[in-house]
């Protein structure tokens, strides 16, 4: 009896002592997990490798002991990104009573001042002027979430648990985009003058805070990329030209004919059969400006000059053309119709041609042409107006000798009812008009022709009066010769630049380094009544001194004064050449109060003689080509209610007394009538 009880007794002793083993393995084994959380575990510390850096605490639980749910070191610091991220890494999943939700709930609170504590800082910054506003229902969702989790006592499903986050991660996403593509579209439909309207910090501070808003990191990208748009769609706007007012273009308005491409561009792009001597292709760029010139700032101004060759002006006038105010594209209302034909390029190739029939192709294509468009039928050509750079006998071949000089097309009977502008007119013709030859100078702006002006007016000048040309052996009737003559015998007077082999006379820089030296500059014609020269000199503040009245008085009436004595001199020829004049004596009987008075107005024409650069427009100045519209214009007009009073155009007077009437509005007898009284031919006196 008392065996069986021994063995009784001993069972359960072993029993009890194999219990209190088992518990205190369990009791250290929990104790140690306890204390993992405060940084003290033993495990953690004194045995590397036992626990794995990548692993947690719940999967080391879950091995030993197959059960995990009385587990309870959540991490309150882990962000809600960070559970996501984890949840996508397909870490293992999780069980946890309702124990946690406390930490849940702390880790939603804390969520939620992190949010706040963003808004604050973004409404309190004073450059933010767009707000981004979160998926509202995302949120909605995680706090009935979290309200869920603190009123139930069940354990979650990891799995449901697991896709519920997925899903929300995916919706959150979603949301974000579609929020961030609508704000996108609404910034690059926003009108560039609706900018954001930054309100002050005390307005800021009075508005409602919005819980339901993105972190500053989501709505920062959103936000530059709506001041981007804004400040892309302000470069874009062009600088718009000033439409031409109604009223101050009435009566001015032009239509320019849209010509086939031989008349003008095709001349331009086959420069290289211009001329057999001077490389056009250069002197054709910026515009028939030709190559800008070398800097010489004591004889230029810093901006504006140009190596521009006489014979392009055709070329200048119709970039400027492209440039006025008053262009129409409706001929009907047009006051004028211009023809942009470059008729001296075109006749410039074969003036040497001893067959006039090249010479005159292009000219009778083009009065064909114009003669059977609607425009012409209007006025029959009357309101035409055509700039051909060269002199009138350029294109007033006899029609009796075709091997003679230059072309016909100021003869065709079309062309006659046209007003024809060359650098020299024909006194004894009524079609043609002269207007100033193109000179180095071509300002941009209003500045720097005073400043030019300025210059002038302050120039030191040495000597009395200067000359730059050639003698002329085997033209009887010229005077060069003498006026050659008489400036050597001047000695210190007078300055000659002698126009020989080394072309100093068609260098800027020795032209104008004489004529802004001299107080008096000699123009006497050369192969015609006109030259280059005269301008070039009037630009240089020199006053000029003539010696027959067509090289001046009756060629350019729409630029010039119609008193000549106020800005120039007059030395007849003949009295030159007979010798009964001498010219130094001349001007230096001119008082100097009125040489300063005679170069004021010299200065004053300045910008009357000059084309502004193309690609510019003056300001309040105008130029040659301004005058010139002005007088077309005007003389249109004359000829219009001539024609509407039905009385004959130009019928009031002889055409062989032209530069008469157009020079001083009325005919008789006059002083200049020997000057005039027989045609001299093509080179003058």
């Amino acid at each position: 009896m008392s065996g069986k009880c021994r063995c009784r007794t001993q069972s359960w002793y072993i029993v009890l002592i194999s219990f209190l083993l088992w518990f205190t393995l369990f009791y250290l084994y929990s104790s140690s997990i306890t204390f993992s959380k405060k940084g003290d575990s033993f495990l953690g510390n004194n045995h590397k490798g036992f626990v794995d850096s990548s692993e947690s605490f719940h999967d080391v639980a879950r091995e030993e002991t197959g059960d995990s749910t009385d587990v309870k070191d959540i991490n309150i610091g882990d962000n809600l990104e960070e559970a996501n991220n984890e949840i996508e890494k397909e870490q293992k999943p999780i069980k946890f009573f309702v124990g946690g939700a406390k930490h849940i709930d702390q880790v939603w609170r804390l969520d939620k001042d992190l949010e706040a504590d963003n808004q604050t800082v973004a409404e309190e910054n004073e450059t933010e002027s767009v707000e981004t506003i979160s998926g509202k229902e995302n949120d909605d969702e995680l706090s009935n979430q979290s309200v869920n989790i603190r009123d139930e006592d069940k354990p979650i499903d990891p799995s449901s648990m697991e896709e519920k986050r997925k899903e929300e991660v995916a919706k959150q996403k979603g949301t974000e985009n579609v929020s961030k593509l609508k704000r996108e579209e609404n910034a690059e439909d926003q009108p560039v003058d609706s900018f954001p309207i930054i309100k002050s910090r005390r307005e800021r501070a009075k508005r409602p805070r919005r819980r339901n808003r993105n972190k500053p990191v989501d709505s920062s990208p959103v936000m530059e990329k709506r001041i981007e748009n804004v400040v892309v769609e302000r470069r874009r706007q062009n600088v718009v030209r000033a439409e031409s007012d109604s009223s101050s273009c009435s009566g001015r308005y032009i239509y320019i004919h849209n010509l086939p491409r031989k008349f003008n561009q095709d001349l331009l792009d086959n420069c290289r059969s211009l001329s057999f001597w001077t490389d056009m292709c250069e002197c054709a760029s910026n515009l028939g400006l030709g190559a800008p010139l070398p800097s010489n700032e004591k004889l230029y101004s810093r901006t504006g000059w140009f190596a521009t060759d006489q014979f392009l002006l055709e070329v200048i006038f119709h970039n400027r053309m492209k440039q006025y105010k008053c262009l129409t594209k409706d001929p009907s209302v047009a006051s004028a119709i211009y023809i942009p034909y470059y008729a001296g390029l075109d006749v410039g190739r074969y003036l040497w041609d001893p067959d006039g029939f090249m010479r005159d192709y292009d000219a009778v294509t083009l009065v064909k042409w114009l003669a059977a468009r609607p425009e012409w039928k209007k006025m029959w050509g009357r309101d035409h107006f055509l700039v051909a750079g060269r002199i009138n006998w350029d294109f007033r071949r006899d029609h009796k000798n075709e091997s003679d000089w230059g072309n016909e097309l100021l003869n065709f009977s079309e062309s006659r009812n046209m007003t024809m502008l060359v650098i020299e007119s024909s006194p004894w013709n009524n079609n043609d008009f002269a207007i100033p030859y193109p000179t180095y100078f071509h300002p941009s702006r209003d500045d720097d022709v005073f400043q030019w002006q300025n210059r002038m007016r302050r120039q030191k000048r040495r000597f009395l009066f200067s000359f730059a040309g050639a003698r002329r052996p085997n033209l009887h009737e010229s005077i060069r010769n003498e006026i050659i003559d008489q400036c050597l015998a001047s000695r210190r007077k007078c300055r000659f630049l002698e126009c020989d082999k080394s072309q100093k006379c068609h260098k800027p820089v020795f032209l104008m380094q004489l004529f802004q030296s001299s107080v008096f500059c000699l123009q006497p014609p050369g192969d015609s009544y006109t030259r280059r020269s005269i301008f070039d000199s009037i630009l240089a503040g020199c006053i000029p001194v003539f010696f027959h009245p067509g090289s001046a008085y009756v060629q350019y009436i729409w630029h010039f004064p119609k008193d000549y004595t106020k800005y120039s001199v007059l030395i007849p020829a003949n009295d030159v050449k007979s010798g009964n004049a001498n010219i130094e004596r001349i001007l230096q009987r001119i008082p100097r109060e009125k040489r300063v008075a005679m170069r004021e107005e010299i200065i004053k024409l300045i910008p009357k003689v000059i084309y502004a650069d193309p690609s510019s427009r003056l300001g309040t100045i105008e130029d040659a080509f301004d005058l010139t519209v002005k007088g077309v214009l005007d003389r249109v007009e004359a000829v219009r209610n001539q024609m509407r009073d039905g009385k004959e155009v130009n019928s009031e007077f002889d055409e062989e007394e032209s530069w008469k009437y157009f020079t001083f509005g009325k005919l008789g007898v006059h002083e200049w009538d020997p000057f005039f009284s027989s045609k001299l031919g093509k080179l003058g006196t």
